[in-house]
């Protein structure tokens, strides 16, 4: 025991081993990020430089100059430009071919004044779209010869404006074969269309369909045919009491726009009379 005592006492040393390749402190990451930057600056001066004319690219170089506060030379501001902008000279950028479409703070006013105004004629259209409707409804409950013509007819608000539709069944044509004659079914419906109309004010457009014709024909009468039912329309509403004044164009479209898959099903045989929108 008293050798052991007298021991010498055992000291323990620890060093800190420092191995090379470890962290220096992310100096790297600063001049990576200093690179980016330079890059992204070079690559948008290119892009000016395709972008700007010559006197667009000497107010740059003028704003860029501490001696020079306002550049009269340039265009007498102290922006980027000299008091130009890059849309100044009506030029397009997209594309990158360094042009730009012309834009002002005018152009920003008018155009949401536009946004406003389309948002009220939308609203007064739907209005009138649901005064049409209920009309035609009203309109079908009289009789049974009223609800049978009125299954020809049918409404939907576009952007053009309110569409009221009417088209051929399997049992009941509107005219007369292929001629622009109307049957009495559609004078029936030209009576109530007319009464419907009258609680609008808004212009109008007529526009004639046909189905498409067989292609064996030597001549196709669709053209022909539909601008003749279109204005054959037209006199049906003038007569019925309708303003003539109020009707801004009759048109005939043949067979370009079928309403179905098949571009030769009797449901294509239409007329369209358009309540046309106020900015239209």
């Amino acid at each position: 025991m008293d050798g052991q005592s007298n021991a010498r006492p055992v000291i323990i040393k620890r060093k800190k081993i420092i191995q090379g390749g470890g962290h220096h402190g992310g100096a790297w990451k600063v001049a990576y990020a200093d690179f980016v930057t330079a890059m992204m600056a070079f690559f948008m001066l290119m892009w000016l430089l395709n972008a700007t004319t010559e006197k667009q690219r000497k107010g740059l170089a003028d704003y860029f100059s501490p001696t020079i506060p306002i550049n009269r030379i340039s265009g007498g501001g102290d922006g980027a430009f000299g008091g130009d902008n890059i849309a100044s000279e009506g030029q397009d950028m997209e594309g990158g071919r360094g042009e730009l479409s012309s834009f002002s703070t005018e152009d920003a006013s008018v155009g949401s004044e536009g946004v406003v105004d389309s948002a009220l004629a939308k609203t007064e259209m739907e209005a009138q779209a649901a005064e049409v409707e209920k009309a035609l409804a009203a309109r079908g409950g009289e009789s049974m010869t009223m609800e049978r013509a009125l299954r020809h007819v049918t409404t939907r608000v576009t952007d053009e404006g309110l569409i009221i539709e009417i088209f051929d069944l399997d049992d009941a044509p509107l005219f007369e074969g292929i001629t622009a004659a109307p049957t009495p079914m559609l004078k029936q419906i030209a009576v109530v269309v007319s009464e419907v109309l009258a609680i609008t004010t808004n212009k109008l457009a007529i526009n004639g369909y046909v189905r498409a014709f067989p292609i064996m024909l030597i001549e196709n009468p669709a053209w022909a045919l539909t601008a003749a039912r279109a204005q054959a329309m037209r006199d049906l509403l003038q007569e019925e009491g309708s303003d003539s004044g109020r009707v801004q164009r009759v048109s005939g479209f043949a067979d370009r726009k079928p309403i179905t898959a098949d571009p030769m099903a009797i449901r294509n045989n239409r007329l369209e009379v358009v309540l046309l929108r106020r900015n239209r």
